[in-house]
């Protein structure tokens, strides 16, 4: 009995059936598979700060986008305005048209009445004159009066002619203009989108932090631009001091594409409102505003000059002295003073 014990404990194990080296196998793979996957799928989380200059890159892109937008629309607006005075022009011209041909009417009824009337003259009242004004033989027939008549007829035809055809090119402008538009708002959207889907993957105290953040940057630059712990207005003289003042009015206000207030702005809708303010008229964007006045450097800056950064100026504010400006940042700073140095710079232009 013993020996058969032995004999026993000593056998060799059961080997494992096809089906159990099958699901061994497939566990494995599985385990494999998902620790690979979840590598995959779990990158390392951006820090907050890189986050905060990704989102600043997305701004600066949307900007361009936006002052781009507002050319177009400013665009829109002065060919809907030049179309509506043609079409009024037209109108007008198509009245004293008619008029002209009453008048001709009524010379052709009295000559009528007086004796008959000369078929050069029932041509020319019929629906296609025309082809009858040019020949002189034709004009040579009528009186002198007729004749007068008939030449205003002629002149009035062709400009109300070449009205149309003003008025037609115009609206293919505003067509392409429209177009164009939709593309650049879409464009600054998108990269809006962009931005904010990156905030979303800060957590809720990472996102109240950034803004914290910027918060105290703009008190910071507004107390070394001398606005004080309030931001009160910063002393500037003349109509740019007036411009300035006007403009720190709205800090707090938010940042929204393509707005020019009263509770939300771009940079160059608040620069153009608080000239407006001051009653200096200077054009909507950047890129125009940029010619608004004369062109100065970093040295001759006074508080209230207009100061334009990156290279393609998308971007513009106020000049709050001590190397601050007062601007519409962005989406998550909103209106605020800042540190010039944290943008370009490429020059001021004080407006006249």
């Amino acid at each position: 009995m013993k020996e058969l014990a032995f004999v026993a404990s000593h056998r060799r194990p059961k080997p494992p059936t096809r089906t159990r080296v099958s699901v061994l196998t497939a566990l494995a793979t599985a385990a494999v598979a998902l620790s690979s996957q979840s590598a995959m799928a779990a990158p390392d989380k951006p820090s907050k700060d890189e986050v905060k200059s990704k989102v600043d890159a997305l701004y600066e892109e949307s900007e361009q986008a936006t002052e781009k937008f507002n050319g177009g629309k400013e665009r829109q607006d002065q060919l809907e305005k030049e179309i509506s005075q043609l079409q009024d022009r037209v109108a007008r011209g198509q009245d004293e048209l008619n008029s002209l041909r009453n008048t001709l009417g009524s010379m052709a009824t009295a000559q009528y009445r007086g004796g008959g009337l000369d078929q050069s003259v029932l041509l020319l009242l019929s629906d296609d004159p025309d082809g009858y004004l040019d020949k002189a033989s034709t004009l040579q027939q009528l009186s002198g009066k007729q004749v007068e008549a008939i030449s205003k007829i002629q002149a009035k035809q062709r400009s109300l002619a070449q009205q149309r055809q003003e008025a037609t090119g115009k609206l293919a402008d505003l067509e392409a203009v429209r177009k164009e538009l939709a593309e650049k708002k879409s464009a600054a959207q998108a990269k809006l989108a962009d931005a904010q889907a990156l905030l979303n993957t800060l957590t809720a105290d990472e996102r109240s932090q950034l803004k914290s953040d910027a918060a105290k940057d703009g008190q910071a630059a507004a107390n070394a631009a001398g606005g004080g712990a309030k931001g009160g207005a910063v002393k500037g003289s003349g109509r740019a001091g007036a411009a300035l003042a006007a403009a720190i009015t709205q800090k707090g206000d938010s940042y929204h594409m393509g707005d020019t207030g009263p509770d939300s702005w771009d940079c160059s809708g608040l620069t153009q409102w608080a000239y407006g303010q001051a009653g200096v008229d200077i054009s909507r964007t950047t890129y125009t505003q940029a010619n608004d006045g004369t062109r100065i450097g970093m040295s001759e800056l006074q508080p209230g000059d207009l100061v334009f950064f990156y290279s393609d100026l998308h971007h513009v504010g106020l000049y709050a002295g001590n190397g601050q400006v007062f601007h519409a940042s962005n989406p998550t700073g909103g209106v605020r003073y800042e540190a010039m140095k944290n943008m370009p710079f490429q020059f001021g232009v004080r407006v006249g």
